[in-house]
């Protein structure tokens, strides 16, 4: 008896990543082609996000119609967690880099899936944690470092580096203009410091398609 027991609950376990890979009620798999919007600023706000594939850039735009980049989002992580704090309705716009393909989860569910397993909310909290050290990071990035260091830096967390061991990473094509708003300052000042970490063998172009990100491109972000 005590193994028939035994083997019903491991046959329970509830498994985070079996239910963010598979559609079920309150949850739709949706595949988008790179510049695709899967929300904009000012849309209602009732579902979250789970990345399962690409990259997603989320933007704000001010009321003078300025426009300025506050993250790029990549396999692994949420976003538009907001609707289940009461948000009505999207604070920003997320659009696709690459194709890409993201579970959507409607809020009642989250809300439900959150409540119900411990394991998952456990996983969930963890990961906003970690990206609120993450936004306080660049926020002191952006207060105390040079132009030049927290480019190196957004390039180096574009890249992945020192995630599952991975030293170089090639970073899908991305504008100038797109990193000088992440890194606060101008186009002409991002492609002044991209073509100096080129000669410097830090970076290269891969043909049109991406930018390669090497390792050494540290020594950059830890140089006094």
């Amino acid at each position: 008896m005590p193994l028939v027991v035994a083997s019903k609950k491991l046959i329970n376990k509830f498994d985070s990543e079996t239910f963010l890979s598979t559609v079920n009620g309150g949850r739709k798999i949706v595949v988008l082609s790179k510049k695709q919007t899967i929300f904009a600023q000012g849309d209602s706000s009732d579902a979250v996000f789970y990345i399962l594939e690409g990259k997603v850039r989320l933007t704000v735009v001010s009321k003078t119609g300025k426009e300025a980049t506050i993250g790029i989002l990549n396999k692994g992580d949420f976003f538009g967690e907001g609707c289940l704090t009461g948000q009505t309705l999207r604070l920003c716009s997320a659009t696709v880099m690459t194709d890409c393909s993201v579970m959507k989860i409607d809020k009642k569910s989250m809300i439900e899936v959150l409540h119900r397993e411990h394991a998952f909310s456990d996983m969930f909290v963890a990961y906003l944690l970690t990206r609120s050290i993450r936004y306080e990071e660049d926020l002191v990035d952006q207060l105390f470092n040079s132009s030049e260091k927290r480019l190196a830096r957004v390039l180096l967390l574009l890249a992945h580096f020192g995630k599952e061991g991975k030293q170089e990473t090639v970073i899908p094509k991305m504008s100038q203009e797109t990193l000088a708003e992440m890194i606060g300052t101008t186009r002409s000042r991002v492609s002044f410091f991209m073509n100096r970490f080129r000669k410097l063998g830090f970076i290269d172009y891969e043909g049109g398609s991406g930018l390669q990100v090497h390792s050494s491109l540290l020594n950059i972000v830890l140089h006094d």
